[in-house]
């Protein structure tokens, strides 16, 4: 697409993205809302199982996470349903996996597709059912014509495309490598450093509209709240249910440095960031205790696990070491199937109807967020494709502890293709095909590695993933012809579905760029 053509389309899509979030919704019919529950979905980024301190006891900056925890319900055994950023968001708001839903990993700031258009999202169905809906913060399904979130199902969205570290920035904040900030013209030489993006600003939009490139790192948080609030606020003039998606850069690299809340933790940057995280989910939840807080449910998750390349600058997993890999070299969290990889942080809230103060140990999934508010929303599923998603509304108020049997875990980059099923959870029972370590801090990367019959953990007495059960116990037999027909089972069921193919292919003119001369598309005027 040419640059003059780009220009066309922005100008259209932002007269609709106005018109979208300048709606009149006082003018839908009296009880239109049917006393029908607000959803807030918070999805932090890359933080860890441990990064809470009501998981883990060494946490002592969440104090706002650790209130929802006590007045709501903690998850123990609560999985992102990939580990890494697009397939695990597409994974939420479809309820299926990436190889159904075609999402098997990253989109980069040149992908002309994201999500395929035949998938149909939460915030669409629930649009259908009458609610108004806003996005706030990282997409990363897509960002060029019909797969903008906009397009989505999305009444607003306020936020960047994609990962913060996806293009350079004034205030580049912690990273390892470390980068510079945004050259100014063409004359400044690059950084050389193959990690630090310097060609291309990361933009900041509100709908369709680039309002700033590059982006503003260091008070992003800050204004992401306040628009947040904003939506919650209008939402009290409105007739109509809310659903909130709310993704914030925080716990990715760049971790920003905010003034206000540097040097006020022991772990360093990282606390400090966490901090700031937890400051920002205090001002939603403050908004919606002041007006919504019995017709409300707030649930809080995380992506996946921590970036353990990143060393000082990325979480904790706390109890998730996944030792036998870490033994055999690299990392076991982010972009892995071991439990450090996927086991995340989840609490639901939601007073009156959530029992305070409880904790679930069921087997569950960020999948499961799909189906579960299409129930409380009474909706219905999509027809004419099947999910991985389970509506959990009994175990959410406290009636029922049925999770999964099982879940299955894709291949999310350390090893494989991406996508495939090779790490099978059933029951307690945790059966690898396929290991490999993620980069680790000091830049090891662990070996890929085929096992058959598969290495098969039991989670009950092994939580660091140490000692496979040896192939030849009694133990070990019983479980492993129940993971082969479980394993069996759902390769049919997904040969068998209506699945997507995603577009994974690059055109450097849907690059994102306020000024297509500019040596990194800088605006001129900031908004």
């Amino acid at each position: 697409m040419g640059v003059f053509s780009m220009m066309a389309f922005f100008t259209a899509a932002f007269i609709s993205g106005f018109l979208y979030f300048n709606i009149n919704f006082s003018t839908a019919p009296a009880g239109a809302s049917s006393g029908k529950p607000n959803f807030i979905i918070i999805l932090a980024d890359d933080i860890g199982w441990g990064d809470l301190g009501a998981n883990w006891p060494l946490t002592t900056e969440t104090p706002n996470l650790d209130m929802m925890a006590k007045e709501g319900m903690r998850f123990e055994d609560f999985h992102a349903a990939a580990s890494t950023c697009s397939p695990s968001r597409a994974s939420l708001l479809t309820g299926r996996l990436g190889l159904r839903n075609g999402v098997t990993h990253n989109f980069a700031i040149s992908s002309v597709a994201g999500l395929p258009l035949n998938e149909t999202t939460l915030a669409e169905v629930l649009k259908e059912a009458n609610y108004s809906t806003a996005v706030i913060g990282k997409w990363h399904l897509g960002h060029h014509g019909y797969y903008h979130p906009n397009f989505r199902g999305f009444d607003y969205y306020f936020g960047i495309p994609y990962s913060n570290d996806m293009g350079c920035t004034d205030d580049p904040g912690y990273n390892i490598p470390p980068c510079l900030p945004c050259p100014r013209d063409s004359d400044v030489q690059s950084c050389g450093r193959k990690t630090c993006i310097t060609n291309v600003a990361v933009p900041l939009l509100e709908n369709q509209r680039i309002i700033e490139q590059p982006v503003n790192l260091s008070s992003l948080a800050e204004r992401y709240a306040e628009k947040a609030v904003r939506f919650i606020q209008k939402a009290r003039e409105s007739l109509h249910p809310f659903f909130l998606y709310f993704a914030p850069a925080h716990m990715h690299v760049p971790l920003p440095y905010n003034s206000r809340f540097a040097n006020t933790s022991k772990r360093g940057p990282y606390g400090d960031s966490l901090r700031e995280l937890d400051h920002v989910i205090g001002r939603i939840l403050e908004a919606v205790n002041t007006d919504f807080r019995k017709n409300t449910l707030v649930w809080f998750a995380g992506d996946n696990g921590p970036w353990t390349e990143k060393c000082e600058f990325s979480g904790s997993a706390g109890p998730f070491v996944g030792a036998w890999q870490t033994n055999k070299g690299g990392s076991s969290t982010k972009k892995t199937t071991w439990e450090g990889g996927h086991r995340v942080p989840a609490i639901a809230y939601w007073p009156g109807k959530i029992p305070a103060n409880s904790t679930s140990d069921s087997l569950l999934s960020a999948l499961d967020i799909f189906s579960t508010l299409i129930s409380l929303a009474n909706a219905s599923l999509p027809p004419n494709r099947r999910y991985d998603s389970l509506d959990i509304t009994q175990v959410l108020l406290g009636q029922s502890d049925c999770g999964h049997q099982a879940l299955f875990h894709p291949n999310s980059g350390a090893a494989g293709h991406f996508g495939d099923l090779k790490t099978i959870r059933l029951k307690q029972y945790k059966a690898f095909y396929l290991t490999g370590g993620a980069k680790a801090c000091k830049g090891k990367q662990g070996p890929e590695q085929q096992h058959d019959p598969p290495l098969i953990f039991n989670l009950l007495n092994d939580t660091a993933e140490l000692l496979p059960l040896d192939s030849a116990s009694p133990e070990y037999r019983t479980v492993l012809p129940q993971i082969k027909v479980t394993l069996n089972n759902i390769l049919l069921d997904i040969s068998t579905d209506n699945i997507s193919l995603a577009d994974y292919s690059h055109d450097p003119s849907v690059i994102l760029c306020c000024q297509p001369k500019h040596v990194v598309c800088r605006c001129e005027n900031k908004a």
